[in-house]
């Protein structure tokens, strides 16, 4: 699990003059000595202030476990400069040191002839694992899972269990422990009890007495990220064991995993609802990024926006008649569209929340719809008749107010019922509901708003009637 770097403070960087001395004097032991006292995380916070040169220097220098643990916390170009210059054999030992969960994220950044280069280097063991997890999709439970983890038997008595962790943790085991799952001799999970308890156990008493069901935390390794979050949240879990279709372990799943999952989950939402390439919720970092990224990031969906909104233009084209005879038609637009998309944007932004929740889901969904569309005819009729009041005070003329009146309220539950059916409807064919929120959803009500109110001010208003 990559741990996330502290923002607050780059305490690499205060160290960085002592350590480029010690390589300019090539006191090797000296660095070696200092680098031992600084912690993984902030030394991988810093790498970015390391040239190419002393990247290799210094992560030589570390013992195997803080150079793995510096390594897993990389970004991923990082990781494949060092992995390519790097000796066979120290990539073999860092490559079977990672944790199963983290590297099988590593080697899908690969391309495939890469991975199998890599792959000859590592052990059968680490191979069959990295597999195994590869897999599973992303996002899914079989994903975010390790393998690593000790199981119990019910047979087994407090002290026995105690000692028989304390053996199986020798071996370089890094994941943290809040609770150990039981199993039968097929492998099939039976209970759990958490490593308090073990600790506050009477040494003699079975674990099969003092364990409990894990019947309702058990998860699939099919289910999603959103879906885990709400369960750890639910039995406030800080883990829970993966079984197969026969009920048989086959890993755990840490809450550090699943808080940085959901993160990466809402920061890729927060970009698509703005439109942006979302990179699979990578951040944008102001400390690192480039006038060239951030244009790519953003350009795709602003051009293709553009042309959408071209429509706008078509339109006002097309009732350029109307607009001459009567001019104030124009001065009621800006405020009729922007409140049309304020309403939608809303709307879309509560139910794409509410379906990331569980709030929202097929059981209960035509009740939303109607709440949303109760709440919709009432704030239509609140911004109609303030809408009504602004158009009359301006002009003076009761059938054009009636116009912006009408057209406010209709364009008001046109952008609702956009805000509810797009992420919806997305959600049901596949697609992620951010992906349809926002600026699409001000696109469509701009456009057939446009179509409505001169269509209404064309009925009532007779000059226009050509």
């Amino acid at each position: 699990m990559k741990n996330s770097l502290r923002k607050n403070m780059d305490v690499f960087a205060l160290f960085l003059p002592e350590t480029r001395e010690f390589i300019k004097n090539k006191d090797f032991n000296g660095l070696k000595a200092s680098l031992k006292n600084m912690n993984s995380m902030d030394i991988a916070e810093g790498w970015r202030h390391l040239e190419q040169t002393e990247k290799i220097i210094i992560f030589r220098l570390l013992g195997t476990k803080k150079a793995v643990e510096v390594f897993e916390n990389l970004p991923f170009p990082e990781q494949n400069y060092i992995l390519n210059n790097l000796e066979n054999a120290e990539v073999s030992q860092i490559l079977n040191e990672m944790a199963p969960d983290e590297r099988a994220d590593l080697f899908k950044e690969f391309p495939r002839k890469v991975s199998r280069k890599f792959f000859l280097l590592a052990s059968k063991e680490t191979v069959r694992e990295t597999h195994a997890l590869m897999d599973y999709p992303e996002g899914k439970a079989g994903s975010l899972m390790t393998t690593e983890l000790v199981s119990l038997k019910k047979e087994m008595s407090a002290k026995q269990a105690i000692l028989y962790i304390q053996e199986n943790l020798r071996a370089n085991y890094r994941e943290n422990i809040y609770s150990l799952f039981v199993t039968d001799d097929s492998n099939r999970l039976i209970g759990s009890i958490s490593l308090q308890d073990i600790l506050k156990t009477p040494p003699d008493m079975l674990i099969r007495d003092s364990m409990t069901s894990a019947e309702a935390i058990k998860v699939s390794p099919e289910m999603e990220a959103q879906d885990l979050g709400n369960l750890f949240k639910k039995y406030d879990l800080f883990d829970a064991p993966v079984v197969d279709k026969d009920n048989k372990l086959i890993g755990i799943i840490t809450v550090d995993d699943i808080v940085e999952t959901l993160e990466k989950e809402a920061t890729k939402d927060i970009y698509e609802i703005g439109k942006m390439d979302a990179k699979g919720g990578e951040i944008i970092s102001y400390a690192k990024a480039t006038a060239f990224e951030l244009v790519k990031r953003r350009a795709g969906w602003l051009v293709l926006l553009l042309v959408f909104d071209f429509l706008t233009g078509t339109v006002l084209k097309f009732f350029e008649q109307s607009l001459s005879a009567v001019v104030a038609l124009a001065f009621f637009i800006p405020m009729l569209l922007d409140t049309g998309g304020n309403a939608g944007a809303q709307t879309s932004i509560t139910i794409i929340r509410g379906l990331a929740t569980g709030d929202v889901k097929p059981k209960n969904v035509l009740k939303v719809i109607k709440l949303e569309l109760g709440a919709a005819l009432l704030m239509g009729l609140v911004v109609g008749i303030i809408a009504f009041g602004r158009a009359f005070l301006l002009q003076k003329d009761f059938m054009l107010s009636i116009v912006v009146g009408l057209t406010m309220l209709l364009i008001a539950l046109l952008a609702i019922a956009t805000g509810i059916s797009l992420p919806l409807i997305s959600k049901k064919v596949g697609l992620d509901p951010a992906v349809l929120a926002g600026p699409i959803t001000t696109s469509v009500v701009d456009v057939v708003g446009l179509i409505i109110y001169f269509k209404i001010a064309q009925f009532f208003i007779p000059a226009l009637r050509f």
